[in-house]
């Protein structure tokens, strides 16, 4: 099965286009090679409150992605408002995500405690929020793509609860 993936980057630098964005690369190559993942949009915007969740909105409501991964914002900083973002749009959360690879990270970093990343759910989509930094994208992701299709097939409708074809 072939999902529909956004990415979504919240960065002032990178919106302006004074920083490579390394960690959506990451993103790409992961989605691409372990999960059968299609990027149908990608896109750099600001870290910026409504910049963010309008960007948020049209990947669910216009592009129907049925994953969306953003990277950036998560942090202690004045300007990370990803968190805030994702949760003005989503209709019910889906902790166990960011609780998975906070635990994860913790074992490769304390640093791990300082993400506000959240996961929810926006109608058939499933946002999670990844952190900013290439390695934190690669260990985050990595700590809950194996349960993604399931739970995609799930969130969509193509199978039931326990695994059953619906």
């Amino acid at each position: 099965m072939r999902w529909k993936v956004a990415i979504l980057t919240a960065s002032d630098r990178g919106s302006r286009g004074e920083r490579e964005d390394t960690s959506a690369q990451v993103i790409r190559e992961l989605i691409e090679e372990e999960m059968n993942g299609e990027i149908i949009e990608y896109r750099v915007v600001p870290d910026e409150k409504d910049e963010i969740m309008a960007a948020l909105i049209e990947m669910t409501d216009y592009f129907r992605a049925d994953l969306i991964l953003t990277t950036g914002g998560t942090g202690l900083a004045a300007r990370d408002v990803t968190p805030e973002a994702t949760l003005s749009v989503i209709d019910r959360h889906a902790p166990g995500f960011a609780e998975a690879m906070r635990m994860y990270s913790l074992q490769k970093t304390p640093r791990a405690m300082l993400s506000r990343a959240v996961s929810g759910i926006r109608g058939k989509t499933l946002i999670l929020n990844l952190p900013g930094s290439p390695k934190g994208v690669s260990e985050n992701l990595s700590a809950v793509i194996d349960q993604l299709p399931h739970a995609l097939a799930i969130l969509t409708g193509r199978e039931g609860d326990h695994g059953d074809e619906a």
